[in-house]
């Protein structure tokens, strides 16, 4: 397969959905799931009022409501990043006591209009953290540690990432 082939995807098994049947350009929905972050036994956020976002291939990334997370334990990191669907990205620091954990979510002051609702509203990478669920079921991160998809028996990849799926 050359680096720009697409794979062919898995099979999808009951109560899940293909990566690949999710939508480029990406978008924004309303995800009523359960999404809890701990770490060290403090609960960073607790949810039921998250975004996901959806793009072909990707597993889905969270975005969870301010009012719905410890921000007591973030500090502003420097680091920016650029989507070409939601806009300028910032960073934040996880901090506990002595302990930091860098960049290790994110927010979109201000995204681009297809993507207004995630305003203000954080993303975590989960292999930082002990525990990244949804719906009680433990995430695995995406591959490659530059995309902060959540992985869970409900979705069906491959998942870009992986070796090999720098131009999926």
């Amino acid at each position: 397969m050359a680096a720009t082939d697409h794979p062919e995807p898995d099979p999808v098994r009951e109560g899940q959905e293909s990566v690949w049947d999710y939508p480029r350009p990406a978008i924004a929905e309303r995800s009523n799931r359960h999404i809890v972050i701990r770490h060290k036994g403090i609960t960073l956020a607790d949810t039921r009022q998250a975004w996901r976002t959806l793009e072909t291939s990707h597993p889905p990334t969270y975005y969870l409501p301010p009012d719905d997370v410890a921000v007591e334990y973030l500090s502003a990191n420097r680091h920016r990043s650029l989507c070409e669907w939601k806009g300028q990205a910032r960073y934040w620091d996880v901090v506990m006591g002595d302990d930091r954990i860098e960049a290790a979510c994110w927010s979109y002051i201000e995204p681009t209009a297809d993507f207004a609702p995630i305003a203000g509203y954080f993303a975590f990478y989960p292999e930082p953290f002990d525990h990244c669920l949804v719906d009680g079921e433990q995430v695995m991160p995406q591959p490659g540690g530059f995309y902060g998809g959540w992985i869970t028996s409900r979705e069906a990849g491959p998942f870009k990432g992986i070796p090999g799926s720098r131009f999926w």
